[in-house]
């Protein structure tokens, strides 16, 4: 299904009180119409939006026209909800529906990039050495499909990151950087266009921008996850419109241990340069899109297709 979105003072990066969470409800319609009927068809989603500490799901309900004939859930090998459904009669359209009702709180609150270790010596922790300590977060360093390693990408990223510099102070500016060189585009690029063409040509969605950035982290020996999810539809008052709000949207996760109060991932947002706070939901983590695709599967007939998403994020009432 393809995904049109979308130095330390980059916008919700400060250390200060963190704000209320804050409730927000989230609408996911995605619509196939094919030219001839399906006879099989069978698909997985990622649907149902995380939950940690900082975010909670009040409810979730997912509805399939026409109804599956077997539907499952369970978790993958990165904690994400996924579901599996099949249908097994003849249908002509599908149409899966999603809604949640989302608590959000700020995760970034006690930010302090300074405190994180030199990006060189966290490399280190990351290699693999026979018989000593593993770090989890080690699996996220190594080359997905979506994002391989390339020498354009480790050059671009080497002037964030000079010797001895603290991993999340080099990776909130190579964020600024890729939002600067890089121009939001919808519809310049393809679901399965390749993160280097993406890169060359400066212009793509945020599947894109995420992309670019991970390859950059990764081509360093650095921890980098694909974070799919959601934006605020309309921003509080006074404050700017995002990009990628009227879809599915995308950033990047860096393993920078020391940055946060609690856990080692900090969220970065290359497409809006900001640290996420409350109006972002995080839906999946994986190393690449091609993990967290919203809804995708494999069908025995149904000719061409025309698919149409709609995604809507609002703020309700905290008593809801």
């Amino acid at each position: 299904m393809p995904m049109d979105t979308s130095s330390t003072s980059a916008p919700e990066a400060a250390a200060g009180t963190a704000p209320g969470p804050v409730l927000l409800r989230v609408e996911h319609e995605t619509r196939y119409q094919y030219t001839s009927p399906v006879e099989l068809a069978h698909h997985m989603t990622f649907l149902r939006p995380l939950e940690d500490e900082h975010q909670r799901v009040e409810v979730f309900e997912m509805q399939v026209e026409p109804a599956p004939g077997h539907h499952t859930t369970g978790r993958d090998t990165f904690g994400n909800s996924r579901g599996f459904f099949s249908i097994t009669m003849p249908h002509e359209s599908l149409c899966v529906r999603a809604r949640s009702l989302v608590r959000v709180a700020a995760r970034h609150a006690a930010l302090r990039p300074a405190a994180s270790p030199a990006w060189e010596l966290l490399r280190e922790r990351l290699r693999f050495i026979a018989g000593e300590r593993y770090e989890p977060a080690a699996e996220f360093v190594f080359p997905s499909p979506m994002a391989p390693l390339h020498r354009e990408l480790h050059a671009y990223a080497k002037p964030s990151f000079w010797p001895g510099r603290p991993v999340a102070e080099a990776a909130i500016e190579l964020m600024q950087r890729v939002h600067r060189d890089f121009r939001y585009e919808p519809q310049s690029t393809q679901v399965n266009t390749p993160v280097l063409q993406a890169f060359m040509q400066k212009r793509g969605v945020c599947q894109d921008f995420a992309h670019v950035m991970i390859g950059c982290l990764r081509s360093l020996g650095l921890a980098a996850r694909y974070v799919s999810g959601y934006l605020l539809t309309e921003p509080p008052p006074g404050q700017p419109r995002l990009q990628g709000a009227d879809a599915s949207h995308a950033w990047v996760s860096v393993y920078a241990p020391g940055a946060l109060a609690s856990g080692g991932w900090l969220d970065l947002d290359p497409t809006n340069d900001c640290v996420p706070g409350t109006s972002h939901v995080r839906l999946a983590v994986g190393r690449d899109y091609g993990d967290v695709t919203p809804l995708k599967g494999v069908i025995r007939g149904g000719g061409q297709h025309t698919l149409t998403v709609r995604v809507s994020t609002e703020s309700v009432p905290q008593w809801v």
